[in-house]
């Protein structure tokens, strides 16, 4: 599985099903380019919903992409569709919200975390730099301070940390 989408009254849900950690590779990068599309099209919706299968939100990029060419769409191209969505692009984090998962969240609206939810950016830990615009949008949510401890030492912060420091909505 890959990308599946819903309707539930008035929200448009895309939903991240790659088992067994929701790792964003080029199936889940375009999926969620035409999901976007597609519940941008239902007038009846007001509202779309991101969220990952199972008990992970997305644990970040696939490494086997790693030492790959890019292919489009690339994440921030996915980033792009995400922030220009006419109708408003709500995360809906349980667990592991990490690397490319936590730069999908950031671009949305607004983040919604379940108590189990880690949010974080660990790929520095791996020697990987955050390449879609992480770095600049985690620090507009948190203040830089928070995001200098977060950035280049790889840290996560738990929901209830995440909601202190403004990362996350509810």
């Amino acid at each position: 599985m890959t990308i599946t989408t819903e309707i539930r009254g008035h929200a448009g849900i895309i939903l991240i099903d790659r088992p067994p950690v929701n790792a964003i590779n080029h199936d889940i990068r375009a999926g969620i380019i035409a999901a976007l599309a597609r519940l941008a099209e239902e007038a009846s919706l007001d509202r779309i919903v991101l969220a990952g299968a199972g008990r992970i939100f997305a644990a970040g990029a696939d490494a086997s992409e790693f030492n790959a060419p890019p292919t489009d769409p690339t994440l921030p191209q996915v980033i792009a569709a995400i922030e220009a969505s006419p109708l408003p692009v709500v995360a809906a984090i349980r667990g592991a919200c990490l690397g490319g998962g936590l730069e999908l969240a950031l671009a949305c609206r607004w983040r919604i975390a379940d108590p189990s939810a880690q949010l974080g950016l660990p790929e520095v830990i791996l020697g990987v730099v955050p390449g879609s615009g992480g770095t600049q949008r985690l620090p507009r949510l948190v203040g830089m301070e928070m995001a200098l401890s977060m950035i280049p030492s790889g840290r996560s912060l738990s929901a209830a940390k995440a909601l202190d420091a403004g990362l996350v909505d509810a």
